[in-house]
């Protein structure tokens, strides 16, 4: 599987400031600033990802989106995708052998 780093988007309104893509999934890294009172402000960085998918019965590409995935939550999903992926894998060798 290729990982293609995408080049880094202009650090512009509404653009990631970094892209990741495989195949149809892509994740998108976004700095966001929120103010904390009147003279100090938190920059922090958010993910989102994201897979396009085309209908069979339309000819128009759809893309879904999951936002707002923090870095604390990266960990976690990487874990239970994993578990999901273990047990697929193992379940399927199992059906496999009963029959």
């Amino acid at each position: 599987m290729e990982v293609r780093k995408m080049l880094k988007a202009t650090n512009s309104v509404n653009r990631p400031v970094q892209e990741y893509r495989i195949s149809n999934w892509k994740v998108s890294i976004w700095e966001n600033v929120k103010e904390i009172d009147r003279a100090s402000k938190v920059t922090y960085k958010t993910v989102s990802l994201s897979r396009s998918f085309k209908k069979k019965d339309e000819n128009i590409w759809r893309n879904e989106v999951i936002n707002n995935i923090r870095r604390q939550d990266l960990t976690k999903l990487r874990l239970i995708l994993n578990k999901a992926e273990e047990y697929l894998f193992f379940e399927t060798k199992e059906s496999d052998e009963d029959e």
